[in-house]
């Protein structure tokens, strides 16, 4: 069979199956794992046009050669969570790839890439659902609905038994985590408050599966909301809650690069009064462990049960896959 994966998590679970030999496209933001090097990329990021492009007068700043602009209020822009975020196809290797099973996901005012913009480049018609390749939306909101993408990927594969098989292993070891944090729980240990930002200009609170793998770690997400979409907040709303402890993880980047943003990001003059920052207890962890959908996020449990209770969970995060904030 041949495969095409327009999503990490997808592309993922399909070496994960062991079927990466099948893997004949992926998208230009799939690097994991290391064996899917050399595949063909069949997108790229979407071209974004300049202000001098699109303003009327050509000019490089609002209101050149018309007067004194008008002011506007920002205006804060969807949170972006597609995995390859705004994209574009690239038609003739999407083509040239031949697949017969392409993996996408459909989201209402989502900037990836869905099967309507396939089925154009492929000039399938849009009616057509069941014509060839045969496309698969993936859209899951909690890690139930992540299991559930990996038996659909399983069984469009032809591959039901590697997937029954991974299913097993992760929810052994998702099970094997909550039971420990259970016992700690008897023990005393008082589950942590905790504000997880995916993005940071402006702040979002968590959604989705994220909140769902705080609280399976043993912590309570503050203004997270489990399977729904994340949502703008502010340092204010962050401040007020006081979190114990605070998770940076700008989605769509890795470590170095979330550290880096971190680096450059103007706080806010209240920033000492947060008491997760009085307490030196703000993290920044690897976003990919809590932005794709896919295996990866038991291990996103799992370091996430160490940095809230180091003594119950000792090294059972991913090597280099979070540091603390030093102030």
């Amino acid at each position: 069979m041949r495969i095409v994966s327009l999503l990490p998590s997808a592309t993922e679970i399909v070496c994960a199956l062991g079927l990466q030999d099948e893997l004949v496209g992926i998208s230009h933001c799939c690097d994991y794992p290391p064996e899917i090097e050399g595949v063909a990329v069949v997108t790229r990021p979407a071209a974004i046009r300049s202000a001098a492009a699109t303003h009327p007068h050509g000019g490089s700043h609002p209101g050149v050669g018309a007067g004194r602009p008008t002011p506007r209020r920002p205006r804060v822009e969807p949170f972006v969570d597609d995995e390859i975020g705004a994209a574009e196809l690239d038609a003739e290797a999407l083509r040239a790839a031949q697949p017969d099973l392409i993996f996408v996901r459909d989201r209402t005012g989502g900037a990836g890439i869905g099967s309507r913009q396939v089925r154009a480049a492929l000039g399938q018609p849009a009616e057509d659902a069941f014509g060839e390749p045969v496309i698969v939306s993936l859209n899951p909101v909690s890690v139930e609905g992540i299991f559930h993408s990996i038996t659909t990927i399983g069984a469009m594969a032809e591959a039901e038994d590697d997937a029954m098989e991974l299913l097993e292993a992760l929810r052994e070891e998702l099970g094997d985590l909550e039971q420990r944090v259970v016992v700690r729980h008897d023990e005393g240990f008082r589950p942590p408050r905790v504000v997880v930002l995916p993005s940071l200009e402006p702040p979002f609170s968590s959604g989705r599966w994220m909140p769902e793998q705080v609280r399976r770690a043993g912590g309570w997400d503050l203004i997270g909301r489990e399977g729904d979409d994340p949502e703008p907040s502010s340092w204010e709303s962050v401040r007020d809650v006081d979190p114990e402890m605070l998770l940076i993880a700008p989605m769509g980047m890795h470590l170095p690069a979330a550290k880096r943003t971190f680096a450059r990001l103007k706080l806010p003059e209240f920033w000492y009064e947060i008491q997760a920052v009085r307490a030196g207890r703000v993290f920044i962890v690897e976003p990919v462990y809590f932005e794709r959908p896919g295996p990866r996020v038991v291990d996103g449990v799992a370091m996430l049960a160490e940095i809230f209770d180091p003594n119950g969970f000792i090294e059972t995060s991913p090597p280099g896959s979070w540091t603390p904030i030093i102030e």
